[in-house]
């Protein structure tokens, strides 16, 4: 059994919206404040736990608020959880200190029915304590004991479940696949299928610019400036929501209908000091197609073969071998030694294809 996440838009009224926030600050409020509790108390020398601080919290601090008691007594017991694992990966020096919460920023929290299954599918769910919510697109059928609910782009509440499922053995059409990511386009098969790069953010730069200009010369605190910050935020998801949806595309495409798949590792960090091109390589999110691969090939009982960092892809001939030197501008590659003539990338999918074949072959061997 593997693990999936699901995650959908809520379809809410006004009422609904209001809970929803009322929970998100609750959540908000309880990290906050635990947080410098923790902090006071390691200046001074005392080691905590997060189950001492929710006892402390329960016992004591909670009775002194009574609007606590009108919300789900789940969200904070969520919210002492979650910060006790943040602070073990800090401790773990994978993450940094935990951080305080803002109000707009990332609101969101979880709920359980109590260690109870919940089962959800079609476009109606009954949740722990919100009670009956619809959603604009039908759920499948789920298992899941907790959600998390997160407000994006300052008024749109998602609904996240993680599930447990069966890895899906899918017939692959093709064995060998060589994928090269790009700027110009998402990325060039080996077979000739190409992804055409949606470009999201260069396509809205403008309307942002417009957009921040605005909010600019908005006075702070005032309504006009509430309303201008929601049409960023709403044009700053849209642009997100194209790029995850070009990506999810391409990579379901890939991990359904291949079996060996061969893929550049590109050192992203490095890419992105090329000032001429960090927005560019930004808005392509080679990262992301990597990372949904990896999990993806998972599930469709694919294979990821990557080429070392150092293989020239790009320089090899296909047909022949020959390395030669080509400049970004080049976009047609020309061999010089056997004259064979293919598009930059699809000269260079081909190769990567080559490449998993024969790392393909090898395995076998080596069993």
């Amino acid at each position: 059994m593997m693990l999936r996440a699901f995650k959908t838009k809520l379809k809410l009224n006004n009422k609904q919206k209001t809970l929803m926030a009322q929970h998100a600050g609750y959540s908000r409020w309880i990290w906050n404040w635990a947080l410098r509790i923790w902090n006071e108390a390691d200046k001074e020398g005392i080691k905590l736990s997060t189950n001492k601080l929710k006892k402390f919290y329960t016992n004591h601090v909670k009775p002194q608020y009574p609007w606590q008691s009108t919300l789900s007594s789940r969200v904070y017991q969520f919210a002492f959880m979650y910060l006790g694992e943040a602070f073990k990966r800090f401790f773990q020096g994978t993450s940094q200190h935990p951080k305080f919460k803002k109000k707009g920023r990332n609101d969101s929290f979880t709920l359980d029915n109590c260690g109870r299954i919940m089962e959800f599918s079609g476009t109606r769910l009954k949740l722990p304590f919100i009670g009956w919510v619809s959603t604009y697109e039908p759920l499948p059928e789920i298992q899941t004991k907790r959600v998390t609910i997160t407000r994006v782009a300052a008024s749109s509440w998602y609904l996240s479940v993680a599930y447990e499922f069966e890895p899906e053995q899918t017939v692959k059409s093709r064995e060998y696949l060589g994928v090269d990511v790009g700027v110009k386009v998402l990325a060039t098969c080996s077979d000739g299928t190409v992804f055409e790069n949606p470009r999201a953010y260069k396509k809205a730069k403008k309307k942002l610019a417009r957009l921040q200009r605005e909010l600019s010369r908005r006075k702070i605190g005032s309504k006009n400036r509430y309303k201008t910050q929601l049409k960023l935020a709403k044009a700053h998801q849209r642009v997100a929501n194209i790029r995850k949806d070009a990506i999810h595309k391409l990579t379901s495409w890939l991990g359904k209908n291949h079996a060996v798949i061969g893929l550049e590792d590109l050192k992203v960090s490095g890419l992105l000091k090329n000032h001429k091109l960090a927005g560019a390589i930004a808005d392509s999110a080679f990262y992301e197609i990597r990372r949904q691969l990896e999990y993806k090939s998972e599930w469709y009982s694919s294979e990821l073969v990557f080429a070392d960092r150092f293989y020239p892809s790009t320089k090899t001939c296909s047909s022949c071998g020959h390395v030669q030197q080509m400049p970004l501008k080049e976009r047609v590659f020309d061999c010089e030694a056997c004259d064979y003539i293919a598009d930059r990338d699809l000269n260079a999918s081909l190769n990567l294809e080559r490449l998993a074949e024969g790392f393909s072959v090898i395995a076998c061997v080596s069993k």
